[in-house]
């Protein structure tokens, strides 16, 4: 029993855990529903605690240059400590909130490509190495982010790509360590000289703050220049707005001025 033990801390013959989501398609605000199964292995074990947090993939710009780093958000604690016996199998259910803030990663049900974005489940044992899994969800736009994307591509713009980055947009309502930028191809027949826009979406329970910005030339965003622009749009005024019109008006003005148009 003491080398099955031994072994189970290094973990061969431990416990092994599965996370099963009821459904991994959610929005921004909402829940996921699901089952952690831990499964039993050669030996009994005391579980000290069992975390469900959200994993994401971040762009870190440091002097070095470029890395990616995961980050996980939202723990959620569930139960407390229990002994699991040799072999058995022990179920937990879970609601966990997702938040506002949280990326999309889907949009018309097309993956965003670049987006890693999961709940990764984290198993403490006593004398032993953790075990864990990572499962992807999908995250679809909110009304408003639907929006404002339908009115990128009713004016033509192609999708180019998205990311996150650690940091964060100045003047919004973000509280988590990162953001997401969505980039867009410009059509060059109707916008010529502009060659890309990006687009960050930070919400809560009450509203969207849209951030945009015309040929970024990199860094963090910066208010003081005229390819900025930032406007908020409460969840229920999502269609007082034509907004494929409003950021139509809003290049054109940028791009008068520039000499692009």
């Amino acid at each position: 029993m003491g080398f099955k033990r031994l072994l189970a801390g290094l973990g061969a013959g431990g416990a092994s855990v599965e996370t099963v989501l009821t459904d991994p398609n959610v929005l921004p605000g909402g829940t996921l529903h699901g089952e952690v199964r831990i499964q039993g292995g050669k030996v009994d074990q005391r579980i000290e605690g069992l975390t469900l947090s959200l994993q994401a993939r971040v762009e870190v710009e440091s002097g070095e240059g470029e890395h990616h780093q995961d980050i996980r958000f939202q723990p959620t604690r569930l139960g407390g400590e229990f002994e699991l016996k040799e072999g058995a199998l022990h179920a937990v259910p879970f609601a966990v909130p997702v938040p506002w803030e949280t990326p999309v990663t889907a949009v018309g049900g097309q993956q965003l490509r670049g987006m890693v974005l999961g709940v990764h489940t984290e198993l403490a044992i006593d004398r032993a190495v953790d075990a864990g899994d990572l499962d992807p969800i999908v995250v679809h736009p909110l009304p408003v982010q639907q929006a404002i994307l339908d009115a990128f591509g009713r004016l033509g713009f192609g999708f180019r790509s998205a990311d996150l980055e650690r940091g964060h947009i100045r003047n919004t309502r973000q509280r988590l360590p990162f953001y997401q930028e969505i980039e867009f191809f410009a059509p060059q027949q109707q916008y010529p000289g502009l060659n890309q826009v990006e687009l960050s979406f930070v919400a809560d329970e009450h509203a969207v703050d849209v951030v945009l910005e015309m040929d970024k030339k990199g860094g963090l965003f910066t208010e003081g220049s005229d390819t900025f622009r930032s406007f908020t749009v409460a969840h229920g005024d999502v269609n007082a707005t034509d907004w494929a019109a409003y950021l139509h008006q809003w290049l054109h003005s940028v791009g008068g001025q520039r000499g692009w148009l």
